[in-house]
């Protein structure tokens, strides 16, 4: 709550608390329990909004209930917000973090960006900045906007971060002259770097540097989270059978980062 509280104050925008009752209920479940659950939503988001109001004197918060499927009630709600908060659990160790099916939901179908935010552990690491993942091969103009532009609210460097890895067809080249990969990789690192210069002139203000490594996406990504504040990757609007996908490496940092994650959908 206290990031979602954080973000609303640097967008100087009001904060809405959204709780949806799952409808239609299953017959087993007796009114009066579905009676005491209401109940206690409705004290549980007085509650909140009473403790985010103490801790940030001015912020406008709202509470709103809603009855209906969970993913699709807060789909709805995150297509008109300009940025939507959802909660995730850690598991502990290298396991990572359960991510549920409607945060799932929702990050792989609104329109626009959406923050996963542990719910325990650290924030983030405070002076980390804000790590970027790009595919300079797909450049996506939404995921370059609101990096720059968060950056710039919250006065803290951007990291942009493409991983790479050598074709199959250089074989044997690449082992007997690893040259060839660094050849590639400053190569790609040109390209990033003339992906960003319009934006590094829009936003003079803002620390941006550019970083092509070789590896897995998700691999270098979620590595680079550990030292991050926030962790920006792009979603695709591309529709897999059930349903929309996230794609691997989105969801690998997702479920991954222990630092909080934006998901960007392309315009």
């Amino acid at each position: 709550m206290y990031w979602a509280a954080t973000a609303a104050v640097l967008r100087e925008v009001p904060l809405r608390l959204v709780h949806v009752e799952e409808w239609p209920n299953t017959p087993e479940v007796p009114l009066a329990y579905a009676r005491t659950s209401a109940e206690r939503a409705g004290r549980l988001l007085r509650d909140e909004a009473d403790r985010v109001r103490k801790g940030h004197p001015g912020l406008e918060v709202f509470t709103e209930r809603a009855r209906g499927r969970t993913a699709e009630e807060l789909t709805a709600a995150a297509n008109e917000a300009d940025l939507t908060v959802l909660g995730s659990r850690g598991l502990g160790g290298v396991r990572g973090f359960l991510v549920g099916s409607v945060s799932l939901a929702v990050a792989g179908t609104t329109r626009r960006p959406v923050v996963l935010v542990r719910a325990e552990g650290a924030p983030g690491a405070p002076g980390g900045g804000i790590v970027v993942g790009v595919d300079i091969h797909h450049p996506c103009e939404a995921l370059l906007a609101f990096s720059f532009d968060e950056a710039a609210r919250r006065g803290t460097p951007l990291r942009f971060l493409h991983s790479w890895a050598l074709p199959a067809s250089y074989g044997y080249a690449a082992a007997v002259d690893p040259g060839i990969g660094e050849e590639l990789g400053g190569h790609l690192l040109g390209e990033l770097d003339v992906l960003l210069e319009p934006w590094r002139k829009r936003y003079a203000g803002v620390d941006a540097t550019a970083t092509a490594v070789a590896g897995s996406p998700a691999h270098r990504l979620v590595e680079a989270s550990r030292n991050a504040q926030l962790v920006v990757v792009g979603r695709r609007s591309r529709k897999a059978p059930l349903g929309t996908h996230l794609g691997h490496v989105v969801h690998a940092v997702v479920h991954h980062s222990p630092a909080p994650v934006t998901v960007v959908p392309s315009a």
